[in-house]
């Protein structure tokens, strides 16, 4: 069984002048490791807390969300408050360099470009971007090219961040159901064929990232991914702009995309 992660960054609101958001790019990142290499994984993830606990005094307990440690530090725990921005970008690099040294795990990456769709509404782009997630995750189970037991049998669960878990389950029923896909042919011209998703089970399991390194995790991935395609002055002043290309790179799930360098699927 592979179990995958996924968090988000942005939102799905539309930019101006059609509406108030002040991000053009919707992101989801989902981090997947196969049920037999999970504890060997987790182990790996508490090491890296016990690590910055000893360098920098954060309780194993205290939760590390990348975008608020920059951006909102009043939403932070206090003893990460206590810290110097640098410091806690410093945590971040960090993070990303243990991810990077997990050998069990890939991250699967969907970028939205708001800007480029002007006509999508909210719902739209929540909708094309969790369908692509979940197409990705099924296609690379069926190819078997995730890290892991090799077994043709395999099959994936997916566990979000607290989110619209109703909308999801709605998401992944109707794939179960009916699911068009736009097919490339020899000749240039495009088939849509019914592929109805197979290898996901079980509804989405929201989680609750205070409670769980794995999406604490891919919150961090979440981020860098975002400030890899719009850095803000900060990340980009102190070159965590490269951190998701240059330090995630080891783990990235290329095979999601052959389109983009890094794997990440553009829509």
């Amino acid at each position: 069984m592979d179990l995958m992660y996924v968090d988000e960054s942005g939102d799905t609101g539309l930019i101006p002048p059609a509406g108030q958001s002040p991000t053009r790019y919707f992101c989801l990142t989902g981090l997947v490791v196969h049920e037999l290499r999970w504890a060997e994984t987790h182990a790996a993830l508490l090491d890296f807390r016990r690590r910055i606990k000893r360098k920098y005094k954060v309780y194993l307990d205290d939760e590390i969300h990348a975008g608020d440690m920059l951006n909102k530090p009043s939403r932070i725990p206090k003893k990460l408050q206590q810290l110097r921005k640098y410091q806690r970008l410093a945590i971040i690099r960090h993070q990303a360099d243990a991810i990077a040294r997990l050998p069990a795990i890939r991250l699967v990456n969907v970028v939205f470009d708001k800007e480029a769709a002007k006509d999508t509404d909210p719902e739209s782009v929540f909708q094309r971007t969790w369908y692509a997630l979940f197409q990705r995750f099924e296609n690379t189970i069926l190819h078997q090219n995730f890290p892991g037991p090799p077994n043709d049998q395999e099959r994936g669960i997916i566990f979000p961040d607290q989110t619209d878990g109703p909308r999801l389950r709605k998401f992944l029923n109707a794939m179960r159901i009916q699911n068009h896909l736009f097919i490339k042919r020899n000749d240039g011209q495009h088939s849509i064929i019914d592929e109805p998703i197979r290898l996901l089970i079980e509804d989405p399991v929201c989680r609750d990232s205070r409670h769980s390194y794995f999406i604490q995790a891919v919150d961090g991935a979440v981020f860098l991914l975002k400030q890899h395609i719009q850095p803000s002055g900060f990340c980009k002043k102190h070159g965590a702009n490269a951190y998701f290309s240059k330090r995630l790179k080891p783990v990235l799930c290329l095979p999601a995309s052959h389109k983009d360098p890094f794997g990440v699927v553009h829509l």
